[in-house]
């Protein structure tokens, strides 16, 4: 099976106030082109599809538009983020076409979407987990779990602890259980891929000094329980998970680990698809891509990232004005770029700098150090004005005036003093 791993497209999100709708209708139609020249059997969506709970129009009509071709090339596994309203994004899903999949609900969690093989059989199992959101998945899922595991008290179960890690590895044992149940007829073994909005480090930390991380508000989630299906004692009947399409992270990573599920097989490849286009300077230096990957009865064959087109690159410049109307500048006029003043900062600095670069979106000024032989100018009616103002230009350009500069000060006292003592 091969399938085209993306995630957090964040549809309605701009970039330092530039709005972000020409960029993402790319990528949407790199994402149709790739489908079809790669031949994708499936393509999922790891979370954060909008920016906000309450998208605008244009991103509504964006992701509507992108579902349907996707739809009528390959099937699509949806799921919904931390940024995504579950119940705006999973609205009409028992009504959608057979290719497309919105999974918005904790029920559904261990229901997966059996992604079809050549002979029309099951050639791969996708457990669709939406962002499970701990206040609420804590009291949604210890009744699926009394129900169908048998776990806790069936009249009144008892809620889970109020963690990210606690809700996951509920949805884990659920999932469990039902793969234990496809893969104990024997036959051919069947890949399983589990989808996941969520925030995973590599290693736990110790019962006396666990820590809090957090990303985004998000918990931190063991890369561990992946291994273990949420420490399931059905794990080693279910077999391994072979790969988990993992969104919230910007940064495309896969996350090592070192552990192996209750049959002594490797757990799954922990990847991270990264969001397809930059929305902070701070990402500008990592490269965006989906993941394409091959799975078989033996797991992840084959795994490649394929880059996202980048019509709008974000570049940081960092130097003096000289330097960045200089050759530190070339090859960055259309870009987004932040500028990072070093040096001194004359009048004209903002004009010539949006001259060079028209999509300046950020600017700061690292103010040189400048000796000073006297301390901080003290105002008073005895002040020789023409003295502070030259104090000030000083501390604000990080240079003494000049001759000329001096002239101008001079000339306009003058002129104020002169109008003073004609009224």
């Amino acid at each position: 099976m091969r399938i085209l791993h993306t995630s957090d497209w964040h549809l309605g999100r701009t970039f330092h106030g530039r709005v972000l709708d020409e960029p993402q209708a790319a990528f949407a139609d790199h994402l149709v082109e790739l489908v079809e020249a790669e031949s994708v059997d499936a393509v999922v969506v790891s979370g954060d599809v909008y920016d906000r709970a309450i998208p605008p129009t244009a991103s509504v009509s964006l992701l509507d538009d992108t579902l349907a071709r996707l739809s009528d090339r390959t099937r699509v596994v949806l799921t919904s983020g931390n940024h995504d309203s579950a119940q705006r994004l999973a609205f009409g899903s028992g009504l959608l076409r057979e290719g497309l999949s919105i999974r918005a609900r904790t029920a559904q969690v261990d229901r997966p979407v059996i992604i079809p093989d050549a002979d029309g059989g099951a050639g791969l199992y996708v457990y669709a987990l939406p962002y499970l959101d701990p206040d609420g998945a804590r009291e949604s899922l210890p009744p699926l779990l009394a129900a169908r595991l048998g776990e806790g008290d069936a009249e009144a179960p008892g809620p889970l602890a109020r963690s990210h890690e606690a809700v996951v590895s509920g949805a884990l044992r659920l999932v469990a259980h039902d793969l234990a149940g496809r893969r104990s007829g024997g036959g051919v073994r069947v890949p399983a891929l589990v989808m996941a909005h969520a925030f995973v480090v590599g290693g736990r930390a110790s019962e006396d000094s666990e820590r809090d991380i957090r990303v985004g508000g998000v918990d931190s989630v063991p890369g561990e329980v992946f291994s273990t299906l949420g420490g399931s004692a059905e794990a080693g009947a279910a077999g391994a998970l072979d790969y988990a399409a993992l969104g919230h992270l910007h940064r495309p990573q896969e996350i090592a680990q070192g552990t192996t599920d209750g049959a002594g097989a490797s757990g799954p490849r922990l990847v991270y698809s990264g969001s397809p286009l930059p929305f902070s300077f701070s990402e500008a230096d990592s490269p965006k891509s989906s993941v394409l990957l091959d799975l078989g009865p033996e797991g992840v064959t084959s795994l490649e990232r394929v880059p996202t087109p980048a019509p709008n690159r974000a570049a940081t410049l960092r130097g003096t004005l000289d330097e960045l109307l200089g050759p530190l500048g070339d090859g960055h006029e259309r870009d987004w770029v932040r500028v990072e003043l070093t040096g001194p900062m004359p009048p004209e600095t903002m004009a010539r700098l949006k001259e060079r670069f028209p999509d300046m979106l950020a600017f700061s000024w690292s103010r040189p150090a400048v000796e000073r032989e006297r301390g901080a100018a003290r105002v008073t009616r005895a002040s020789d004005p023409v003295e502070i103002t030259e104090r000030f230009l000083t501390r604000m350009l990080g240079r003494d005036p000049d001759d000329a500069e001096r002239a101008v000060i001079t000339d306009a006292y003058d002129a104020v003093r002169t109008d003073q003592e004609a009224s």
